[in-house]
């Protein structure tokens, strides 16, 4: 079947976009591999506008299940993961192992995935103190001593968003340098309670059914920190969900899609990305929602009028 929209992905970006792909008509195929993004993992989420809490998983299920409810003979939905793209004719050919799939119109949200901490007791504590998402996780740890992981904006931004709740944040930066914007590490640095950290390198997570504590390494003289603490928030990094397309539109050195932050096109026309694959500023739901809808929106301008 020729489609006039093939969605690549299933969290909020996609989700929202499907949605509104099928109130306008638009046939549609939605493929995802599952639903729900990486706040899948988060046990509560309090940024979610429109919900004061909810899980991920709970997020997972109401975005599949709005998509249903409104998918009726617009929208096919497929759990099936796109290996590949090319275009051929103005029309482009998507597979996935099962099958391949033909559209005229392309939108690609297949978020990110955050570098993991590879360290002994990093998989045993994720989810029990390690987290990686302060704006989701953050309220969790009012009134406790967390630490961060990381020197790069991201890391600070998360250090800054989680003292308006912790009692203190230690940030953790193996290298002897913040990869952070000078005004940026200069302004959270002024911070209450904020204690920043050079050439530490991780070494190992301990708790008993909740982290307890963190050890380093300290580059410059070899010696070993242990230090209490009851949250770990890992920020170094995340690795866009692109190899798919990568031959087919531009990216940045870091992987990302490069849009148009007006209307959400990529460099190869017919193609439009939305959400934490794409160089936006932000990595948010809410933000890859309006993102999403965004994108929609132009592509149906460009279907009316192609």
């Amino acid at each position: 079947m020729n489609y006039e929209l093939i969605i690549i992905g299933g969290g909020p970006a996609g989700i929202a976009a499907g949605v509104y792909a099928s109130r306008k008509k638009i046939k549609t195929l939605v493929l995802a591999e599952s639903f729900g993004g990486q706040s899948v993992v988060s046990s509560e989420i309090q940024n979610w506008i429109g919900s004061i809490t909810i899980s991920g998983q709970q997020l997972a299920k109401d975005l599949e299940g709005h998509l249903r409810a409104y998918a009726d003979d617009t929208v096919d939905i497929k759990k099936e993961k796109v290996t590949d793209i090319k275009k051929e004719d103005n029309i482009f050919k998507v597979s996935t192992p099962e099958e391949d799939y033909s559209g005229k119109t392309i939108l690609v949200t297949t978020g990110s995935n955050r570098r993991k901490l590879d360290v002994p007791g990093a998989k045993e504590y994720e989810n029990k103190g390690i987290v990686y998402c302060a704006s989701c996780d953050g309220p969790l740890f009012t009134g406790k001593d967390v630490v961060v992981i990381g020197g790069g904006n991201a890391a600070f931004e998360s250090a800054s968003q989680l003292l308006a709740y912790v009692k203190s944040v230690t940030l953790l930066n193996r290298s002897d340098k913040f990869k952070a914007d000078e005004i940026t590490v200069s302004e959270i640095s002024k911070m209450e309670n904020f204690y920043p950290i050079l050439n530490a390198e991780i070494s190992e997570i301990r708790g008993e059914t909740f982290v307890n504590e963190i050890s380093y390494k300290n580059k410059l003289t070899g010696k070993i920190i242990n230090l209490p603490t009851e949250g770990v928030f890992v920020e170094i990094g995340s690795v866009p969900v692109t190899g798919f397309v990568k031959d087919l539109i531009e990216l940045n050195k870091y992987g990302a899609i490069i849009t148009d932050p007006v209307t959400q096109r990529t460099s190869q026309e017919g193609i439009w990305a939305a959400g934490d694959c794409t160089d936006g500023l932000y990595q948010q739901n809410n933000i890859a929602v309006g993102d999403g809808i965004k994108a929609l929106e132009n592509i149906y301008s460009y279907i009316q009028s192609n």
